[in-house]
């Protein structure tokens, strides 16, 4: 069994209040890019075991059993009564980067395992399983187009497009904790109709399109926001940070064979968007 589970973006991102339980209500829009890792399941032979973890690529950090696609594989275990299972996860998309990496992993292993041990799961019921390992985890079931609120697990999908355009993503040699990203945050009403202008033309998403994590971040890593401003020095349409960072996209109208060059201690991923 192989899945390839990819990464999403942010566009947009609007920290709108902060709830009792301590967590924030956000605006924000989520749509998949085909940057990707790679899973893939075996049976295990053998071994008394019920799982085993091989890690490759990017370093993930932290014990395999709290890693999400064994957490995901060990309760529907428990439920379906699986076989033990080899997962080998190759990691491509950069930790901590606001990219949703370890959503997408621990997604897709639930998808896949529903569709080669036939569980009968819905869509709906994922989404709703989901939910319970993070507050991104449901997006990538379905993988489309979403503008989500709440803790980002109340979703609508958006009849939008990015075909066509030329994507960057730049993520640097600096981390940006969740923690230190919302510390500088002070919550207020979304300024603009997110849903709304994320569905007009993409030269008009400057004026309009916003994450608040930027100020705050921006000021303690000015590497970040010397990235976003070469983007735009090279011609990009639109570029931001996505999530709390502390990677940053940009869309071109033309293909961009320099940001290797010009991000040349960064990682950079480009690619002409076909969704």
């Amino acid at each position: 069994m192989l899945a390839f589970p990819h990464a999403k973006i942010n566009i947009g991102l609007y920290v709108t209040s902060r709830r009792p339980d301590g967590y924030h209500n956000l605006e924000t829009v989520f749509y998949p890019i085909p940057l990707r890792d790679v899973i893939e399941l075996q049976p295990l032979q053998n071994s008394d075991d019920d799982w085993q973890l091989r890690l490759s690529g990017i370093p993930v950090d932290g014990q395999a059993a709290d890693n999400l696609v064994v957490r995901v594989f060990m309760d529907l275990k428990k439920e379906f009564d699986l076989p033990p299972l080899d997962i080998h996860l190759s990691k491509h998309i950069p930790i901590g980067a606001g990219l949703g990496g370890g959503s997408s992993d621990a997604a897709f292993m639930m998808t896949t395992l529903n569709e080669h041990f036939s569980l009968g799961l819905s869509d709906e019921e994922m989404e709703r399983r989901m939910a319970g390992y993070g507050a991104d985890c449901a997006f990538f079931v379905k993988s489309r187009p979403v503008f989500a609120t709440g803790i980002g697990e109340q979703m609508t999908p958006l009849s939008f497009s990015l075909r066509g355009w030329h994507f960057v993503l730049v993520k640097p040699p600096v981390g940006v904790s969740t923690r230190e990203a919302y510390a500088g945050v002070v919550p207020q009403p979304a300024p603009f109709n997110l849903a709304e202008a994320v569905c007009r033309p993409v030269d008009t998403w400057r004026e309009t399109v916003a994450n608040d994590f930027e100020h705050s971040v921006f000021k303690a890593h000015p590497s970040i926001a010397a990235i976003k401003e070469t983007l735009y020095d090279m011609g990009a349409t639109f570029a931001a940070m996505s999530g709390s960072g502390s990677s940053v996209f940009a869309l071109f109208d033309r293909p961009t064979p320099e940001a290797e060059k010009v991000f040349k201690d960064c990682f950079v991923f480009q690619q002409k968007l076909v969704l």
